[in-house]
């Protein structure tokens, strides 16, 4: 894949609807993959093209999309793989956490800055809420230790943070999502150094080129209207426009470092809730599920056909909720451990485990 402008462009708007509600906005992604371009040629390759032992890092945002004082500029990216660098972490490839607006991006404009390249296997085909799920498993491994380089924050308004944990890995990634709160809601993360053997057998490898190709159908079909887009990306992803309607009422709040809330939608066949933990996790329907995380559930604007994250759905929108069975996407392997869902369940209050491994 040559990374371009339309390169960057498909990847947004594919990877916003990836994102169900999470990994970032489309606007945020265009910025950020531009700026690549303007300051350097950003690589990306497929893992097969690396050696076995390749180290590869993990590059993630941290923290809640909705918190007001939030702040991540686009060096704290490229800083926060330097202190990797300065502890003496080797790094031959990056891979993002996850597929979103922003995230299908996170990764390139570092990319341009250290020549490092950008490797097509995500921890995550969608995105998800916890670093945990986008840590490849490797908190199963008994002898791993984890190292995690968080940057972030005002510097204006003193909030600026770096960071470097080392240690278990559940208290690292606990220890990084406690800065991100402190750091007035986003850190930007580099973590977790792995054999390129181990992300092939673990990560939703080829996703960054489906975000891309679902982004390019959605482009294509702009012309013919909305409607056509919003059929582009249900025929693409194999889902089902579920609901389309007007907004009814939004509630979300900023807890643990996550925004946590949900949403009702009222359209000709009645009342939907959305439920969400920065992605979406239920789906219902006048109190029957229709869908549980880690199916994809995104909403979409109606009047663009353009992904809208969770934190930006705002009451009297007119949207269309997509439903995407976890059959049809590329998971990783941190969506198939369901202790990983279960703080998930105490944010929420809403059962997901039952629903997800029946």
């Amino acid at each position: 894949m040559i990374i371009n402008k339309d390169f960057v462009e498909a990847a947004a708007h594919g990877g916003g609807v990836l994102g169900g509600g999470g990994g970032g906005s489309i606007s945020e992604g265009l910025d950020f993959g531009k700026l690549a371009l303007s300051v350097g040629e950003p690589r990306i390759v497929d893992i097969d093209q690396l050696s076995k032992d390749a180290i590869l890092i993990t590059v993630s945002r941290v923290g809640a999309p909705g918190a007001r004082e939030q702040k991540v500029e686009p060096e704290d990216y490229v800083r926060a793989i330097e202190l990797l660098l300065e502890n003496g972490i080797h790094v031959d490839g990056i891979i993002s956490s996850e597929n979103g607006g922003f995230s299908t991006l996170n990764g390139f404009y570092q990319s341009a800055v250290l020549g490092l390249p950008v490797v097509d296997a995500p921890c995550n085909g969608r995105a998800h809420p916890s670093g945990l799920m986008g840590s490849l498993s490797l908190h199963k491994l008994d002898n791993y230790v984890s190292i995690q380089a968080a940057v972030g924050g005002s510097k204006d308004r003193s909030k600026y943070v770096e960071s470097v944990v080392k240690g278990n890995m559940l208290e690292t990634t606990k220890t990084i999502r406690e800065l991100s709160v402190k750091a007035g809601g986003y850190v930007t993360v580099a973590r977790n150094p792995v054999k390129a053997s181990y992300v092939m057998k673990t990560a939703a490898v080829g996703s960054i080129e489906k975000a891309v190709l679902l982004g390019r159908a959605m482009l294509n079909s702009k012309s013919y209207g909305v409607e056509d887009v919003l059929n582009t990306v249900e025929r693409v992803l194999e889902g089902k426009l579920v609901a389309r309607g007007t907004v009814l009422d939004v509630y979300m709040e900023t807890k643990e470092g996550f925004d946590v809330g949900e949403l009702t939608i009222k359209d000709k066949k009645g009342k939907y809730t959305l439920c969400f933990c920065n992605e979406y996790m239920t789906l219902e329907q006048e109190g029957h599920r229709i869908g549980t995380f880690p199916d994809l559930i995104t909403t979409m604007d109606l009047d663009r056909g353009l992904p809208i994250p969770s934190c930006e759905v705002k009451r009297d929108m007119e949207i269309v909720v997509l439903h995407v069975a976890k059959e049809k996407l590329t998971l990783g392997a941190g969506m198939k451990d369901p202790e990983l869902y279960k703080g998930i369940e105490v944010l929420t209050g809403k059962k997901i485990i039952s629903y997800s491994f029946p």
